[in-house]
């Protein structure tokens, strides 16, 4: 029997998951959010909830405050609303492109809510970060180069494409993850690898960064956090899959021992410095 698995599999997965979610509108104020975050001063969410299904989704919180009884993962609300980006109230001001959700996710290719507020945002004179997971974020590269202040933040937290088919089912795969890093590079888009999460024993740093340097302007780092329901997707996924980590895993988000990411974080400071690679660390430490 042929147990390998084909590029059209693959398609048909894709595709399966993409058909068990919820689909729906909401009525919102207003796109721009003020927010808490020290780094940032606005959030853009054009959606509520992600279809990426990535199996240690942070923004699974965000359940709580939708009118859905779906899991995280298993709904997607169109944000709408006829008011207008206040770009005088964004002026020199810091905005992400998003933090609960991929603005490039599945639906967007359907909706199109992003480039509706990219096309807003040309004439923007804020800092504008956008993070994604998706190659679908090269169609807007014409709005791009039309903008004062932008970066594109390509998150990847690993480089095996058979354990990112498990713990991110739905995104785009390393491979054109890389490539899309490459077109905006070449069209002078400025690129940044969020290397976040990092999974204690799945995330390699210096890999990343070997395969992304010649394509990527800065780099961030940030661990990995886990509470309520996706930190038992994740400890269940790790008692099945790779058994021999359940104490570490037990010992850093049970125990609250971070001296794992001490030690990583530490490491990564010293490569970064005698490599000359520009980063960010959002990692507060202990």
């Amino acid at each position: 029997m042929n147990n390998k698995v084909s590029l059209i599999d693959i398609i048909l997965f894709r595709l399966y998951y993409i058909s068990m979610v919820v689909e729906d509108s909401t009525r919102v104020k207003d796109y721009l959010t003020k927010t808490k975050l020290e780094t940032l001063d606005y959030v853009i969410n054009p959606y509520v909830g992600c279809p990426n299904k990535c199996l240690y989704c942070y923004a699974a919180y965000m359940s709580s405050f939708s009118k859905h009884a779906e899991e995280w993962g298993e709904f997607i609300d169109v944000k709408r609303t006829s008011k207008k980006i206040n770009l005088y109230k964004i002026k020199n001001k810091k905005v992400m492109i998003s933090t609960v959700t991929d603005p490039y996710n599945s639906y967007e290719e359907k909706y199109g809510v992003t480039r509706m507020l990219l096309e807003q945002l040309v004439n923007s004179e804020a800092n504008i970060n956008i993070v994604t997971k998706s190659k679908l974020i090269t169609r807007d590269i014409d709005l791009f180069k039309q903008m004062k202040s932008v970066e594109v933040v390509l998150s990847i937290c690993l480089t095996d494409e058979d354990l990112k088919s498990k713990l991110e089912p739905c995104s785009s795969s390393i491979a054109e993850r890389i490539e899309t890093l490459k077109m905006l590079k070449a069209n002078g888009i400025k690129t940044v690898v969020f290397i976040s999460p990092i999974i204690p024993m799945f995330t390699d740093y210096r890999q990343i960064i070997e395969m992304t340097k010649e394509y990527t302007d800065e780099y961030w780092f940030d661990r990995l956090n886990l509470r309520s329901s996706f930190k038992t997707k994740m400890f269940n996924f790790i008692k099945q899959e790779y058994p021999l980590l359940k104490n570490l895993y037990s010992d850093i988000y049970e125990k609250k021992n971070l001296n794992f990411f001490d030690i990583i974080f530490k490491k990564i400071h010293t490569y970064c410095e005698k490599n000359q690679i520009v980063y960010k660390s959002f990692y507060a430490g202990t």
